[in-house]
C-alpha cells in the first residue's frame, strides 16, 4: 500500500461524499486507502461512509459510539493505517484534497510533511489563542514550524510508528512526532471556511494552551512534586517535634502520631525522588 488517507470527522453527514470524491480525484493512478475514524457522529455520517465502503473498499471506516475528541480519533486511523506515506486531515472540507499530492511530494524529501494554513478563514478569537500555541509549541520542542494545529499533514510511516504508543493520549500528534527528532518540510495547503463552524472555542484553545504547558514542558509537574515532597517533610518534622513534646510533657508516648509522621515523611521522601528521576 501506498498511501493511507485519515480523516476524522464528526457530524460531516453532507461533506463525507464530496470529500471522497476528491481524495480519490487527487490520488488517481496511486494505490491508496481512505480510513475515515466516525468520532461518535450523531447524525448520518456512519450511514453515508457504510455506504462509500460497499461502493468502493478502499474506503475503510472505524466508529466510536461516543465522542472522545480528534486526537483518539486520529490514532485509531494512524494505527490503522497500512501506507508507506500517511496523510491526516480534518473531515470538514477546510482541507481541500487537491493539495494531497503537495504534502506526498515533500515526503520524499523528508520524514514529515507539515501543513502550513495559508489565508486562514477563522476569526482572531480563534486565530489569537492558536499563535499562542504555536508559540508555546515551538518553544518546547525546539522545531520552529510556524503551524502546529494544521491537521491536514503528511507522515512516512516509519516516523509514526515509534510514537503510536504515545499519540492519542498527547494532543498535538504532529507536535509530539516532530519532538522525537524526524525532519520536516513545511507545506503550504488551502485553507476554505468550514460549513458547520469550528469547534475549538476561543476558551477551548486556551485550555489546549494549558495541556501543552503540562504536556511538553516538564518542569510543572516537576515543581509540584517538589513542593508536595517538601510540604509532607516539613509536616512530618512537625509532627515529630509535637510527639517529642508531648511525651516529654505529658509522660505519654503518642504512638499513633509517630506512625502517622512517619507515613507523611515516607511520601514526602516518595515525591521527592520521584521528580528527581
Amino acid at each position: 500500500m501506498d498511501v493511507s488517507i485519515v480523516v476524522t470527522v464528526l457530524n460531516e453527514e453532507g461533506a463525507v461524499d464530496e470529500l471522497y470524491r476528491r481524495v480519490a480525484a487527487s490520488l488517481d493512478g496511486s494505490e491508496w486507502e481512505a480510513i475515515f475514524v466516525d468520532d461518535g457522529s450523531t447524525d448520518g455520517t456512519y450511514g453515508r461512509l457504510r455506504a462509500l465502503h460497499e461502493q468502493d473498499p478502499r474506503v475503510r471506516v472505524v466508529r466510536f459510539k461516543r465522542n472522545f475528541g480528534q486526537h483518539p480519533a486520529m490514532h485509531a486511523g494512524l494505527a490503522r493505517a497500512r501506507g508507506a506515506r500517511i496523510v491526516t486531515m480534518d473531515g470538514d472540507l477546510q482541507n481541500e484534497p487537491e493539495d494531497i499530492p503537495k504534502l506526498l511530494d515533500a515526503l520524499d524529501r523528508a520524514d514529515v510533511a507539515s501543513g502550513r494554513r495559508i489565508a486562514r478563514r477563522d476569526s482572531p478569537g480563534r486565530t489569537m489563542p492558536s499563535r499562542l500555541i504555536n508559540g508555546l509549541l515551538r518553544r518546547f520542542t525546539g522545531v520552529t514550524i510556524s503551524d502546529f494545529g494544521c491537521a491536514f499533514n503528511g507522515y512516512r510511516r516509519d516516523a509514526i510508528e515509534p510514537m503510536l504508543g504515545s499519540i492519542g493520549r498527547q494532543k498535538f500528534t504532529k507536535a509530539l512526532v516532530l519532538s522525537s527528532g524526524v525532519s520536516v518540510e513545511e507545506v503550504d495547503v488551502s485553507h476554505a471556511p468550514s460549513s458547520s463552524g469550528s469547534r475549538y472555542s476561543p476558551v477551548r484553545l486556551v485550555q489546549l494552551a494549558l495541556h501543552v504547558v503540562a504536556g511538553f514542558w516538564p518542569q510543572p509537574v516537576q515543581w509540584i512534586g517538589v513542593s508536595l515532597g517538601l510540604l509532607c517533610t516539613i509536616a512530618a518534622g512537625a509532627l515529630g517535634i509535637y510527639g517529642v513534646v508531648y511525651w516529654i510533657v505529658q509522660a505519654n508516648f503518642p504512638g499513633p502520631l509517630f506512625a502517622g509522621a512517619g507515613i507523611v515523611l515516607v511520601l514526602g521522601i516518595q515525591y521527592t525522588i520521584e521528580e528527581e528521576l
